[in-house]
């Protein structure tokens, strides 16, 4: 059945916000945006007359969508060689996926919670959808929600900086350790990393990373070296 073009344009623009939502709850924007493309066709079939708020509805079917990708995908990271890490967006155009909360450690903390912790913490703090629209999507209890959006708040928090620092200085610093690394200037690197260092490595199972991390000033400063002898 052929849908008006008004349709189109409620649902374009809803789009920005969706994406923002399945990245956010699964750290790739490929599947994101395939789970957007599966949203969209959900809505081109959906009954507009079941449809009371189309936000609302949107929302729900992108969650649920994404609750049912994460279920495979904790399938297919327990036998994934090495660390996962989610994929960093580099200088979105849409300023929707450039907001303050998008940050690696962020992501990094999200995909230490169950997928239904993910859900209840992004829904309602990330993007103030109430508690019972909440608690309808994800399809528990109001108080079960709560439980869970109060779980995943304190693994949040606990994996936060401990220093809040500037996007700018933010910037600054990784323009810096990448000079440094590419060099293999060993002593300005002893100055830019901590003593309690952790690099992570993900091949994304297309290229060799390390299976392990590498925890410590002294063991990464030997493998940078490492690496600046192989590659100069």
């Amino acid at each position: 059945m052929t849908r008006p073009d008004g349709d189109t344009d409620l649902f374009e623009a809803h789009r920005p916000r969706l994406v923002r939502l399945a990245y956010r709850m699964l750290g790739s924007m490929l599947e994101a945006e395939d789970i957007v493309q599966d949203a969209w066709l959900r809505w081109r079939r959906a009954d507009r007359g079941a449809v009371a708020t189309p936000g609302a509805y949107l929302t729900r079917i992108v969650t649920r969508l994404c609750l049912d990708v994460l279920k495979s995908a904790r399938v297919r990271r327990e036998t994934y060689i090495g660390p996962w890490l989610p994929e960093p967006v580099v200088e979105p155009e849409d300023d929707a996926l450039r907001a303050d909360d998008l940050t690696l450690t962020l992501m990094l903390a999200l995909e230490r919670l169950s997928p239904l912790e993910r859900a209840a913490f992004l829904l309602h703090d990330v993007f103030d959808v109430p508690s019972g629209e909440v608690a309808a999507t994800l399809e528990r209890e109001p108080a079960a929600v709560r439980q869970l959006a109060a779980r995943a708040r304190k693994h949040v928090r606990d994996g936060r900086p401990r220093y809040d620092v500037s996007r700018e200085e933010g910037a600054r610093i990784a323009q810096a350790f990448f000079a440094a690394s590419t060099k293999g200037d060993l002593a300005e690197l002893r100055g830019l990393l901590a003593e309690n260092v952790v690099i992570l490595s993900d091949g994304g199972g297309k290229v060799v990373a390390f299976r392990n991390p590498i925890i410590g000033l002294d063991r990464a400063l030997r493998l940078f070296a490492g690496l600046s002898r192989k590659f100069a």
